[in-house]
């Protein structure tokens, strides 16, 4: 019943707040249109103008009983639905999402049909659909391989003058290989054979280039020789789908090729990819090479699919490694290393894990596997669940949102977390008259048998001879695959229960003999600041030289031919080798993780949540779990940089306050001194955001900062308008500086909140105080955060500007360009760590803190989520909040 409500909330304010746009904008209530939002973009090319959500979603309200919805909304497809719009899209989104969701439909429309009580007018209109959409695909295989092109004009098809594609030279290997289902499905449907036969010439062509010795594929290949072009393989993005496929297709069409295609894949990547627990990529031509350190969450589909294939031992493994991973993080980050840190913060509701937590589940019956799916439900209502719907997680650490709904969260989360719980009557058909594809699209089995037009043995292609037992180990199996005994997965999870908590490796303390031995520069690198003249005037002797760069930072490169003397130009040559060294070591510092700052007043009650970078001085928010609190102030003046001349209004405040014209501690200082309780500081530089820029420190002035006591926060220029429009429209607002978001029952504690909400606030405190006593799956609230992104160490120069942050990482997502030598460098205190906690940070873990450190990236989301009263008037986003409030209610209660 929970899940029901859970879909009830999001598909309805999707039909209410977007509908006929592709998804929902859940923070913000509206609807997604592609061209009239900032482009994200290859995730808006699965976006076509065709209500992707709805059609993505028509399966899933028939497998939760909900065929009265399901009935109006095959109308609405029919009726409103154009699929000849002149926009260009993914050809692998647009296949798994639409025509599977065409194709999921008219099964589920015809199997209501035959029982006599729904859809007795349907007349295969979704069908004919899926046949105009097929036909519009298919100009994307005009290739040579017969690999398809990336995209497709829906109206104009590729290389056309007017189509806007068709360059592309280049494709991943899901994005070819994960064609088969719906694409032979449609031709069994129709009896039309060229899909089948498009789909199967693209699978052969993959299968005759994977690498012969190792039998693995790579990433990406070249549609037109066929070469690879990523030669990384792996089971997690830009592959995934393919072995799903492959094995798929053989359930679904019975033919055995695809089953000894999937078993030779399958041998390799148990041989070379799984190193239990864990999934690592490795180079397909040396495959005992492993590619990277890190897995995304993708991966987490694989151990799903090894259930189908009857491997169980390693698919309990893997989703037990990934289920500690989210105990920590309430969500699967999109990627962790391999000693789980978070290496790409963002979670965009994914199913994968879900997904495979249903299958272990059907395959073990272990009762575990019911919590799991109970930890799910938990942490998406505390932590993703909004007014409009539930939104993405923009940053697992800080429980940020991001405004964004995909149309897979409803096609694929409430599904398989509904047949998790479903008893067998509860549903109104056989589900395992079904496969599920990729999307989790319903496509009946007894199409093996209709309108077979394609041979079933490709003789023409050999396969390995393998010694093990894959074969004998393939759904469907008469072998009893494990003792019917819930122990049995117990007895494999107990030695993984606490894989994430012993892999924190311990901190790494910076020393002298870490710099090497050797004359010194009359400057040291640690010393440096951009800021002091005579440290300026030393470099100038030594041939090095400062860029300022737009964005606030500077550069230092150096010219040995500018320096005064050889010596000199050693002496600079070695202090930028200094410089880099204490840049690259920002990975084993101890760092400060990115803050969260909470709006909890009316109308927001903690519902927003802003991504915040941290100081280096003041009241350490995670030494105080429950933060700071208290309503806003704007300082005059408002740059903070000299005696505040409205300290009444500011007394047991937090005030805010302007980035710019000098240090951050002199406005720490300042705001202190007029009875603040904490200060936000908001960038200066129109329209920034953490959305597009990494989040830094903000570093001392040089001074001993020990009196500053009051915590500080820095917010860009987005963030801090969202503050500032909310003063404006409420004058009172109340917000929570902390190390991470809370919940509302944590918020209201102790708190006079309105009556119409005290009453679920009290049984949510009940239900903390209840389940801290025994919740042994529950995730760990009391967890260290981890370092912000690109978190820098940065000051503010008194000369008004020439804030800066390092840039040593040779990772390519924030390279240091190199002239001579050159580095990017922050401005910080000389009694700080300095230049080495600029760049990327990689915290490590405290006394008796088990928790994970997480790796520094860049976050890759473009999208930008407003709050802006020129997109909808803030009391049109109030009105549907507090139509929300009793739904609220009603979910919390039914939590307890």
């Amino acid at each position: 019943n929970q899940v029901l409500e859970m879909f009830d909330h999001a598909y309805s304010n999707y039909m209410e707040h977007a509908y006929p746009a592709d998804e929902l904008m859940p923070l913000t209530c509206r609807g997604r249109v592609r061209g009239q939002e900032p482009s994200r973009g290859d995730v808006d090319d699965a976006l076509g103008k065709f209500s992707l959500t709805l059609i993505d979603t028509l399966d899933t309200l028939v497998v939760l009983n909900k065929t009265k919805e399901f009935e109006e909304a095959v109308k609405k497809v029919i009726k409103d639905v154009n699929l000849d719009n002149d926009i260009v899209v993914s050809v692998f989104e647009t296949n798994i999402r639409v025509l599977g969701g065409l194709l999921g439909g008219h099964s589920v429309a015809i199997m209501l049909k035959e029982k006599g009580e729904y859809m007795q007018w349907y007349n295969g209109e979704l069908l004919h659909m899926a046949k105009e959409l097929g036909y519009k695909l298919l100009p994307a295989f005009n290739t040579t391989s017969g690999l398809p092109y990336p995209r497709v004009n829906l109206k104009f098809g590729v290389r056309h003058p007017e189509a806007r594609t068709g360059t592309e030279t280049d494709t991943c290997t899901a994005c070819a290989g994960t064609l088969i289902l719906e694409f032979a499905a449609l031709s069994r449907f129709t009896g039309t054979s060229i899909f089948e036969e498009y789909a199967r010439k693209a699978l052969d062509f993959i299968w005759e280039k994977r690498q012969r010795s190792s039998n693995l594929v790579g990433v990406t290949i070249n549609i037109h020789t066929g070469d690879w072009v990523r030669k990384d393989s792996g089971v997690g993005a830009g592959i995934d789908s393919y072995y799903e496929y492959l094995l798929k297709a053989y359930v679904l069409l019975g033919d055995d090729s695809f089953l000894e295609r999937f078993n030779t894949h399958y041998d390799a990547i148990m041989r070379y990819i799984s190193q239990p627990p864990l999934l690592l990529d490795v180079h397909i031509h040396k495959p005992m090479l492993n590619a990277r350190t890190w897995m995304d969450s993708l991966l987490a589909f694989f151990p799903g699919l090894q259930v189908l294939k009857g491997d169980i031992r390693p698919a309990i493994e893997t989703h037990e490694m990934l289920y500690q991973v989210i105990k920590k993080h309430n969500f699967l980050p999109e990627a962790f290393t391999t000693d789980f840190r978070v290496h790409w913060a963002q979670h965009p509701l994914r199913p994968e894990f879900a997904e495979s937590t249903y299958f272990l589940y059907k395959a073990t019956g272990d009762p575990y596997y019911l919590e799991v799916g109970k930890t799910l439900i938990e942490n998406l209502n505390k932590y993703a669940r909004v007014p409009c719907g539930f939104a993405a997680m923009k940053d697992v650490r800080t429980g940020s949102h991001e405004d964004r709904m995909d149309s897979f969260f409803l096609a694929e989360m409430f599904k398989y977390l509904y047949l998790l719980f479903a008893d067998k009557e509860d549903m109104i058909f056989d589900i395992e008259d079904y496969i599920f594809t990729t999307e989790a699209h319903l496509l009946p089995l007894w199409l093996s048998t209709t309108n077979q037009t394609i041979s079933k043995k490709n003789t023409s292609t050999e396969y390995t001879e393998l010694d093990d037992s894959n074969f004998d180990w393939t759904c469907p199996n008469t072998q009893i695959l494990f003792p019917n005994d819930p122990m049995f997965a117990q007895s494999i999870r107990e030695p993984l229960k606490n894989v994430v908590d012993k892999s924190c490796p311990r901190g790494i303390s910076r020393a002298e003999e870490s710099l090497g031995s050797g004359p010194k520069p009359p400057l040291r690198a640690r010393d440096f600041m951009a800021s002091n003249p005579e440290h300026l005037e030393i470099l100038k002797k030594m041939g090095v030289s400062l860029i300022h760069l737009k964005d606030g930072r500077v550069q230092l490169v150096q010219h040995a031919v500018q320096a005064a003397s050889s010596l000199d130009a050693e002496d600079g040559l070695r202090f930028m080798q200094e410089m880099i060294e204490l840049s690259s070591q920002q990975q084993k510092e101890q760092q400060l993780p990115p803050r969260a700052v909470q709006i909890v007043s009316h109308p927001f009650f903690g519902r927003v949540v802003l991504t915040a970078g941290p100081a280096q001085f003041g009241m350490d928010l995670s030494k105080h779990k429950a933060g700071t609190r208290g309503f806003v102030a704007t300082i005059k003046p408002y740059n903070g940089c000299s005696e505040i001349t409205n300290p009444e209004a500011v007394k047991e405040k937090i005030a805010l306050m302007q980035r710019g014209q000098c240090m951050f501690a002199e406005k720490a200082r300042n705001i202190q001194k007029a009875g603040a309780i904490g200060g936000i500081v908001i960038d200066d530089n129109e329209g920034s955001s953490s959305d597009t820029a990494p989040l830094f420190q903000m570093a001392g002035d040089g001074k001993n900062t020990d009196d500053i006591t009051i915590p500080m926060l820095f917010l860009f220029n987005k963030e801090g308008n969202i503050i500032l429009d909310a003063i404006r429209e409420y004058e009172a607002v109340e917000v929570l500086l902390s190390d991470k978001a809370k919940d509302r029952a944590t918020i209201f504690k102790g708190k006079m909140i309105p009556n119409y909400i005290i009453d679920s606030n009290l049984e949510m405190e009940n239900m903390d105080q209840k389940s801290s006593e025994n919740d042994s799956h529950k995730p760990n609230s009391e967890e260290a955060p981890s370092e912000s992104q690109d978190a820098g160490a940065v000051s503010e120069e008194p000369e008004g500007g020439g804030e800066s942050s390092a840039v040593g990482d040779p990772d390519p997502l924030s390279p240091a360009r190199v002239d001579s030598a050159s580095v990017s460098v922050a401005e910080q205190d000389p009694h700080a760590p300095g230049p080495a906690e600029a760049g990327a940070p990689e915290p490590a873990c405290t006394p008796g803190d088990s928790q994970p450190q997480e790796q520094n990236t860049q976050t890759e989301s473009n999208s930008k989520a407003h709050w802006d009263s020129k997109v909808q008037p803030m009391e049109s986003i109030l009105a549907d909040w507090n139509e929300d409030i009793e739904a609220f209610e009603m979910m919390e209660k039914d939590e307890l």
